[in-house]
């Protein structure tokens, strides 16, 4: 970047640093200009006498961010916004003052941004994390306060030196778990990029220094065998009339740091650490060029992904190949300079300025903002329509709350100060008889709002009631209340269960009925017979008088079989056994004084 203040220098004469910043960002009007200049004087003169920590002037960090958003091509108000992000800090500013001096679209960036500042971010777990990048969408109404607490955390991240180690760490994480995450969810590639090496050189400065040894190693045989390729391609390019513009580079160290990880290997033994990209006008050269590349090289099987037929959800488009170029693999990126802009600014572009226009917005149809946001069809969308929808597809049915020490509490859509006392603790949310949102009280059945800081009030006498149990949401909440009420109210009438046991028990019946349809389905298919079926559940053997083992024999008229209704008699030659319904059994003579009782055996 052309404007740079290190920390090193002892320039810090506003004069010069106002005239420096023109120099560097000669695309402002005079209008503008003088609005920034406006914006820069009532800084200084709000902030002339107070220090940072590191004995620097206050006003360098505001400076250097509104440059962060300058170098971006953003809006005026977005960089105004940035050079003041942090002037409620500073006592004796009002906000009234500031809307009055700069205007409603500044005044609400900054203090929106003052808002997240303040806000207390403490993720040890990815979905708490999560919750929290979506949070700060709840907060805002505009996504230009993301992009000016971006380059807050950018310029931060790039003098984090002058801080304490301890604290150099803490800032790291939240950076990686925050921040880089945050500018990827909008496609901000670049910042996000720089972020994770930034957040990688303090939070594991020794993996970081072996990378930075492994990269800079052979930076001369490098660049000779990076030049061939790109001389390769620039020569194919040119016979097909393409015309591009190719750079060459070694990938981001943190991308390394987590190839390490993945692969379980050292840096040193990772030898796809260098990329180009290849940038073109239309989205048909980018697949000519691909068939060029492939040609030059042979491309390595799996490498090759479509993003400009199926772009990423941040909006992200580009083709993606890796090639074994002189025994070494080579990935090559080839995109229009249209998804460069995108890759590199992300949602940002939504307030590009278009080249060589009276300073007009570049449409917002032109662009793949992100998610479904790229399927909007309306003309001249508003910012603000933009951003509800945006924040529309990144909280869903969720909402997001503080409690009075400023965590962030994610419920579903529609909780209460109930469902919000029970997710802090049961023994709250079972005491709770008031609630306050943001210092007003509030009935405590109220659907909460994104942003408040909710407050409970307990009494040791309050317990749940059915009525709190209709009106929760949340599965905790009900289940707890639920409990209390079944073990400490005999009024209470479980009637849910006894609806759920009444369904359960129909559910029950119409399995069984099933299973026993399937099964008389299944002997119809297979031919069996349901007799064959039923006399499979007998031994064969006979039970006489309840005693066992009894010889017997069978009469041959009838031949009784397993499962038959059976009768039986004594004569000369021992037990006969006969089925109940045999002609010849019935017509032996005064037979019922030689009967005796029998049974088949069951299995």
């Amino acid at each position: 970047m052309g404007f740079d203040i290190s920390t090193n220098k002892t320039e810090t004469d506003p004069a010069v640093l106002i005239e420096q910043f023109f120099k560097t960002f000669g695309n402002f009007s005079e209008e503008e200009k003088n609005r920034f200049t406006f914006a820069w004087d009532f800084l200084c003169e709000k902030t002339n006498d107070i220090k940072r920590t590191c004995g620097l002037p206050y006003y360098l960090h505001p400076i250097r961010v509104a440059a962060i958003l300058a170098q971006g091509q953003l809006d005026i108000d977005t960089v105004i916004s940035g050079l003041l992000h942090s002037i409620f800090e500073v006592e004796g500013i009002s906000h009234d003052e500031v809307k009055a001096k700069f205007g409603d679209t500044v005044y609400k960036i900054v203090k929106d941004t003052s808002k997240i500042t303040g806000m207390k971010i403490n993720a040890t777990t990815i979905q708490q994390a999560d919750s929290i990048r979506k949070m700060l969408f709840a907060m805002i109404d505009d996504v230009r306060v993301i992009l000016v607490k971006l380059a807050d955390r950018l310029d931060r991240m790039r003098n984090l030196k002058n801080i304490e180690e301890k604290k150099q760490r803490l800032v790291a994480a939240e950076v990686i778990d925050i921040w880089a995450p945050l500018a990827d969810r909008l496609g901000m590639q670049s910042v996000k990029n720089e972020l994770e090496d930034l957040s990688l050189k303090y939070s594991n400065p020794n993996v970081f220094q072996q990378i930075k040894a492994i990269v800079a190693t052979k930076k001369d045989e490098r660049a000779t065998y990076l030049e061939k390729a790109v001389n390769a391609i620039y020569k194919s390019a040119e016979k097909v009339g393409i015309n591009v513009s190719i750079s060459s580079r070694a990938k981001h160290f943190y991308s390394i740091y987590k190839k390490m990880q993945k692969r379980n290997v050292p840096a040193s033994s990772l030898y796809d650490l260098l990329a180009l990209r290849v940038i073109c006008d239309t989205n048909a050269e980018c697949y000519t060029l691909i068939g060029i590349v492939h040609g030059l090289w042979k491309p390595m099987d799996g490498r090759f992904k479509d993003y400009i037929a199926m772009p990423k959800s941040n909006g992200y488009q580009s083709l993606h190949t890796t090639v074994v170029c002189e025994g070494k693999p080579l990935e090559i990126q080839i995109r229009t300079r249209d998804m460069h802009n995108m890759a590199e600014h992300g949602v940002a572009s939504h307030w590009l300025y278009k080249k060589g226009m009276n300073h007009d917005k570049v449409d917002v149809n032109s662009l793949g903002i992100f998610n479904q946001l790229q399927n909007l069809k309306k003309e001249n969308l508003s910012d603000e329509t933009f951003f509800a929808e945006l924040k529309g597809e990144l909280l869903g049915d969720e909402i997001y709350v503080f409690t009075p020490k400023g965590d962030v509490v994610h419920l579903p859509q529609g909780s209460c100060a109930i469902d919000f006392a029970y997710h802090v603790h049961s023994g709250v949310g079972e005491k709770i008889v008031g609630a306050k949102a943001d210092g007003k009280i509030i009935p405590i059945t109220q659907a909460l709002q994104n942003t408040q800081i909710i407050e409970i009030i307990t009494n040791p006498q309050a317990h749940p009631t059915e009525n709190q149990l209709k009106v929760v949401k949340t599965s905790k909440a009900r289940q707890r209340i639920h409990s209390w009420l079944l073990a400490n109210d005999p009024t209470f009438e479980d009637k849910a269960a006894a609806e759920q046991r009444a369904r359960d028990l129909d559910a029950q019946n119409e399995r069984s009925r099933a299973i026993q349809e399937e099964k008389r389905k299944h002997r119809s298919a297979k031919g069996e017979n349901p007799e064959l079926a039923e006399r499979s559940k007998y031994t064969g053997k006979i039970i006489v008088e309840g005693t066992k083992n009894v010889e017997f024999n069978f009469a041959g008229c009838c031949n009784p079989q397993p499962g038959d209704p059976i009768v039986a008699y004594t004569n000369k030659k021992g037990l006969r056994i006969h089925k109940a319904t045999c002609l010849t059994f019935q017509r032996i003579q005064n037979i019922e004084k030689r009967m005796v009782n029998v049974e088949w055996e069951k299995k």
